[in-house]
């Protein structure tokens, strides 16, 4: 199998990187409207989880159809047979381009042996590392991907505003980040040393000054203890 052609709907921060990894590599349309993908091989949507079944069912059937959804199951690309979705696992932003696909890996989900091959297929186009994911396991991938991504904005975040509580100063905090990641997140600080002592400290500061954040340190402090085990 070889895709000679591809039609991405959608411009959005995952439609345009792949397209930049894709031009010159084969053509490629980049476009809002499904209706302009005639005689490609592969109708690839790039486009919110909720507008994947409606976009579908308006495509002719005949080339092969996938979406880039992490949580969506194949049953939206109804009533294509020739289907299947490649998800790059990765963060996009509108400001860079093809090079946010470097090192990326990508979940591959088919319902034969010719789908996966397509899928594969794709993702060797755009340089990712695939591997197989069940249609039925998708919720769970991508919940393991929000708690990877989005919730650690959302610790950067609540370690940020202690940051600001103590004047210190929270860009100081993304090296440590980094460090964290760098050395295959292996365990650290007071709650990896068993010492409770600080850890104490840490929750009696935290109720005075910021008592919003209390339960937040209360439950990872928990969930840490027992990973730890």
């Amino acid at each position: 199998m070889s895709f000679e052609s591809i039609c991405i709907v959608g411009q959005g921060r995952v439609g345009t990187a792949l397209a930049a990894r894709l031009e010159g590599r084969l053509p490629v349309k980049v476009t809002k409207r499904q209706l302009e993908c005639a005689d490609a091989d592969l109708v690839l949507l790039c486009v919110p989880d909720r507008a994947i079944g409606g976009l579908a069912a308006r495509i002719e059937q005949g080339p092969w159809v996938a979406h880039t959804s992490g949580a969506t199951t194949l049953a939206e690309l109804a009533p294509h047979d020739r289907r299947f979705s490649v998800h790059p696992l990765q963060t996009f932003s509108r400001s860079r381009g093809a090079e946010q696909l470097d090192g990326a890996w990508a979940a591959v989900t088919s319902e034969n042996s010719e789908a996966s091959k397509a899928g594969h297929e794709l993702a060797g186009l755009l340089g990712l590392r695939p591997f197989e994911l069940p249609d039925e396991e998708r919720a769970l991938y991508h919940a393991a991907a929000t708690v990877a991504a989005g919730f650690l904005v959302t610790l950067h975040e609540a370690a940020a505003e202690l940051m600001r509580a103590a004047g210190a100063p929270p860009e100081a905090l993304e090296p440590l980040m980094r460090r964290t990641m760098d050395n295959g997140f292996s365990p650290t600080g007071p709650h990896a040393r068993g010492d409770w002592e600080t850890v104490e400290r840490h929750l009696a500061e935290i109720r005075e000054r910021r008592p919003d954040l209390e339960r937040l340190y209360e439950t990872l402090s928990e969930l840490t203890v027992e990973l730890a085990r």
